[in-house]
């Protein structure tokens, strides 16, 4: 049993350095999809679901709800609800554009000077 454990200590003292001076290229890469993925597809989805969501509100409102209270109560908690949601949504994008542009994962930029592994071209 020590045996092995000091082959186990051995073997991850070799291999946390391969980690440690791993490129950063593939992370980069994949950080700057991510980010433009939740920029032009999901959150243009959820403002339009929301739209959406705030328009029915709007029609239950004033078109069914005309004389009933219930009714328009529900419309108008969906109007509101949807109208919070619009500000969270506008705080996320926001949220997620200075964190993206703050640590240079936006997809136009490259991060410059991180340590990597030269490679030898022949």
């Amino acid at each position: 049993m020590k045996q092995f454990s000091l082959y186990t200590i051995a073997l991850s003292l070799f291999v946390v350095p391969v980690f440690a001076f791993a490129q950063f290229g593939g992370i980069n890469d994949f950080l700057g999809d991510v980010s433009s993925f939740i920029n032009g597809t999901l959150i243009p989805l959820v403002f339009g679901i929301a739209l959406l969501v705030f328009i029915y509100g709007m029609f239950q409102y004033f078109i069914l709800g005309g004389g009933d209270e219930d009714s328009r109560d529900k419309g108008r908690k969906l109007m509101l609800w949807s109208i919070v949601g619009f500000v969270v949504m506008v705080s996320i994008f926001g949220i997620v554009n200075l964190i993206a542009g703050g640590l240079g994962f936006s997809k136009e930029e490259n991060i410059q000077n991180i340590p990597n592994v030269p490679v030898n071209n022949r």
